[in-house]
């Protein structure tokens, strides 16, 4: 069964992409999409943006379609990536790449120069996958991360984040339901 979302705002407003029946994929919904890319406002244009456990895509579509110059989609499975790569092309989305393969695999092997590094991460694991933590510190230790990164995190509702790397500090954080979402800032001051 074929699903579709609408791109809220930007180039591609009221787009809609599809996105198949895969396990564990629950792409983020309208309103956490909404606050998130309010809080996001004047950092999106012009952003080099990692969207990891990508899915749907619909967080770093909505990025590209507000302006990031960069884009980079990782997801993996085979089937998901395939329909990213095809809304990819719908959109014309020059900007947006696709990786096909496990998130903590692509982060061990950063060949990333510095100024490519991402100043915008979205990380949206399986909530049953429980590996944030990890995600988290392979961005911070693999040198994936721009000075003042932003890093948008989704988690179950009732669990806290922890063993963050240390100098990350949360800006934000709400519930919608069954989801808890966090914006949190790579403290340039510290490290």
């Amino acid at each position: 069964m074929q699903n579709k979302l609408r791109i809220i705002a930007g180039k591609w407003r009221s787009r809609v992409i599809h996105f198949d029946d895969v396990p564990d994929l629950r792409p983020t919904p309208v309103r956490v999409r909404e606050t998130l890319f309010n809080w996001l406002q004047e950092d999106v244009a012009g952003s080099c943006c990692l969207d990891l456990f990508s899915g749907s895509g619909a967080l770093g579509f909505e990025a590209a379609s507000r302006g990031a110059k960069k884009v980079t989609l990782v997801e993996n499975n085979a089937l998901a990536c395939r329909t990213l790569r095809e809304n990819s092309v719908l959109l014309e989305a020059s900007q947006v790449q696709v990786v096909n393969g496990d998130v903590l695999r692509f982060l061990a092997s950063n060949t990333q120069a510095p100024a490519d590094r991402y100043n915008l991460v979205f990380l949206d694991p399986p909530f049953a996958n429980n590996c944030t933590a990890e995600v988290c510190h392979a961005l911070e230790d693999n040198g994936w991360l721009q000075q003042g990164a932003k890093i948008y995190i989704e988690t179950p509702a009732q669990l806290a984040l922890q063993n963050l790397p240390l100098h990350w500090q949360v800006l934000r954080h709400k519930t919608a339901g069954e989801v808890g979402y966090h914006l949190l800032l790579r403290n340039p001051q510290a490290t």
